[in-house]
């Protein structure tokens, strides 16, 4: 009995060792081809907030960490610089809407540093289906609305929802979310204003803990 017992754990021993090799290798295998197309995906959502027209830089090498009470709270947000023949021009800014109606929004923002929104993104959110999701592009071609709008000071009273006197539409049964994206993207423009003084001092992304 002690023979098959030693048997069997040896076989077991054997078959847990081949697996791990097996995962090793495949792990190894596919790693390059999953980083180059997050890659891909990355520059796909870089492109949609900052059109590439705009800058000649390899934006997604230009990668910095920011943080600021305007971005929707004190976490870690990584900021990719356009330039246009070496000057700065634009920056695409991960940010949060932290009032949303179920939670925060993740989002991406593109814009200048004098305030012309070029486009906005929700990468994560929690919202109502067939309420709130409707801040999706995937739903609705809402978000688009950001497009070329300017941001004429943190008093401007057009950029905000129709409910409140702004030029942006709400939902029907639903102003809580896009209240939370107008009010984001314009604090986030807003800050991003105030970058240029700041850009050379800014940790570069890997050099911080995020």
């Amino acid at each position: 009995m002690l023979d098959a017992i030693r048997k069997n754990g040896v076989t077991l021993a054997v078959f847990a060792a081949i697996t791990t090799g097996l995962t090793a290798v495949v792990n190894t295998v596919t790693k390059p081809t999953i980083a180059h197309q997050t890659a891909l995906q990355q520059k796909v959502l870089l492109d949609q907030v900052v059109p590439p027209d705009l800058y000649d830089n390899h934006i997604q090498q230009e990668c910095y960490i920011v943080s600021n009470p305007a971005l929707g709270n004190g976490s870690p947000h990584r900021l990719y610089l356009a330039r246009k023949q070496g000057k700065p021009v634009a920056v695409a800014i991960e940010t949060t809407a932290p009032d949303g109606y179920s939670g925060n929004i993740q989002m991406v923002v593109g814009a200048s540093f004098t305030g012309m929104v070029y486009g906005t993104r929700v990468v994560e959110h929690h919202e109502t289906p067939g309420l709130g999701d409707k801040i999706d592009l995937r739903i609705s071609d809402w978000i688009n609305s950001f497009n070329g709008k300017q941001v004429k000071g943190a008093d401007d009273s057009q950029f905000a929802v129709k409910k409140d006197g702004g030029e942006f539409d709400q939902f029907t049964g639903a102003t809580i979310t896009p209240r939370a994206v107008v009010n984001a993207v314009k604090r986030t423009t807003l800050y991003i204003e105030t970058l240029p003084g700041q850009l050379a001092t800014l940790p570069a992304c890997g050099e911080s803990n995020e």
